[in-house]
């Protein structure tokens, strides 16, 4: 197994680069930004055994917005010579001619770029070929088929291997770029047969492949979770407290960065509109957002329009501080970018209430009697009103002890009032993407059922 290299060095794209922006300000452009990337992958599946699919993947694009004033036009191409990429720049440049002029349009201001972004050691490359991905992916199956003699089938195991670098550079000095990795490990077993059967899953992800969970841990708790499900029962309607399960409250998290990110104010389609230095969840939370830590999966040392980053607390004791803008949305509302162009990065929700000890089965106790939720189903997330209704599995517990798995259920409240039910964080704490969190405690949810 040899390192994968890339086909251009950094200082070959930002050679390009500038040549692209050179060529924008000869044809008349007031400004120009430019963006060379190249990535390539290997992702190999497993199904009973035997390898499904191997696939391997090398791509490079290169994006141009030119304007003219507050005219904007953007072109791109996959071809990196020279007659390409000035094609490329004539037709961003002739698409700015002829679209109407948006006062929110253009570059961030010089003082709000970064002029000297730190290594956040982000690329870690990963020796892998299809034979061992394909060795890897078996062990995971393996495991999650020898946790028990319900396991009888598999949808499959899969690794991949992910590498990339971009260079980005603009009329306004800005010029940067770097490498990044991002691995991946995956197993999904089915559990019981005939008429009763579930299936679960699980996997883990990390920038260094060294960082994630063996295939042997990843197998067999995802073979635990399809066990548990089997025998599931429904649920008359009724209100209870509801615990999300870790990688479920991510997607809580997910709602509600969505509600405060500046297309969704700016475009009054958020059910937090206006809602800085408001409280918009229980006072004993608070969410952190930190871009700088080192090999983090959201981790970055300026956002996608190469706008300074810094660590920061979007919500403290409950109360917003700040939104999610780039420099459009941050214009739209008449407000600075946040340096969120491409979306958040590293979040923590925490609560100051939470205990080193409050893991899973002390959150459980915490419910006491309730609802554990462990998968959702359906997009019933309404951003403009709140109203939040989706389809559910998880655990009827009594007592602070899982009684039986239940399904055919749904849950539903409103998003707004739900931040201000979270009443505990647990210690149990997870990464999905750039979100972090323990599970998540709400007081009280509908839950409908037969």
């Amino acid at each position: 197994m040899s390192t994968p290299r890339f086909s251009f060095t950094q200082d070959a794209l930002k050679t390009l680069a500038a040549e692209v922006l050179q060529q924008a300000r000869a044809l008349g452009a007031s400004d120009a930004a430019c963006e060379f990337s190249e990535g390539h992958a290997l992702s190999v599946t497993v199904r009973q055994g035997s390898v499904e699919t191997i696939e391997h993947n090398r791509d490079k694009g290169m994006g141009v917005t030119v304007y003219i004033g507050q005219r904007r036009g953007h072109a791109s191409s996959s071809d990196f010579s020279s007659r390409a990429l000035h094609d490329a720049v004539k037709a961003a440049y002739d698409i700015a001619r002829f679209t109407a002029e948006d006062d929110c349009a253009g570059l961030p201001d010089a003082e709000q770029l970064e002029t000297a972004p730190p290594d956040l050691d982000l690329y870690h490359p990963w020796a892998l070929d299809a034979d061992h991905a394909a060795q890897l992916a078996q062990r995971a199956e393996a495991a999650a088929l020898a946790t028990s003699p319900l396991i009888r089938n598999s949808e499959g195991a899969s690794v991949s291997a992910n590498h990339g670098q971009f260079v980005m550079a603009n009329t306004r000095g800005f010029s940067g770029g770097y490498p990044y990795s991002r691995h991946y490990l995956s197993c999904a077993p089915i559990a019981g047969q005939g008429k009763h059967m579930q299936r679960d899953d699980w996997y883990s992800s990390a920038r260094d492949h060294r960082h994630m969970a063996t295939p042997e841990a990843v197998g067999r708790y995802a073979a635990e979770r399809a066990l548990a499900r089997l025998h599931a029962r429904s649920l008359k309607t009724r209100q209870v407290p509801v615990l999300f399960d870790a990688p479920l409250a991510v997607g809580l998290l997910g709602s509600f960065t969505q509600a405060v990110s500046g297309g969704a104010l700016y475009r009054k389609s958020s059910f937090l509109l206006d809602s800085l230095g408001q409280a918009v969840m229980a006072e004993h939370l608070t969410l952190k957002e930190d871009p700088t830590l080192r090999a983090a999966l959201g981790s970055t040392p300026f956002d996608e329009e190469g706008v300074k980053v810094a660590p920061r607390d979007v919500v403290h004791d409950g109360v917003l501080q700040g939104y999610f803008l780039s420099c459009y949305s941050a214009r739209k509302l008449g407000m600075q970018t946040t340096g969120n162009a491409g979306g958040s990065h590293n979040l923590f929700l925490t609560s100051r209430h939470t205990q080193a000890q409050d893991n899973l089965p002390a959150m459980l106790r915490k419910l006491g009697t309730g609802l554990f939720v462990t998968e959702l189903m359906g997009q019933g997330v309404n951003t403009v009103t709140g109203d939040y209704s989706r389809g559910a599995f998880g655990y009827w517990v009594e007592g602070g002890e899982i009684c039986y798995p239940v399904q055919e259920i749904t849950i539903a409240g409103n998003l707004k009032q739900m931040l201000h039910d979270i009443t505990a964080i647990g210690s149990d704490v997870i990464t999905r993407g750039t979100k972090n969190t323990g599970s998540i405690l709400l007081s009280n949810m509908t839950v409908a059922g037969a």
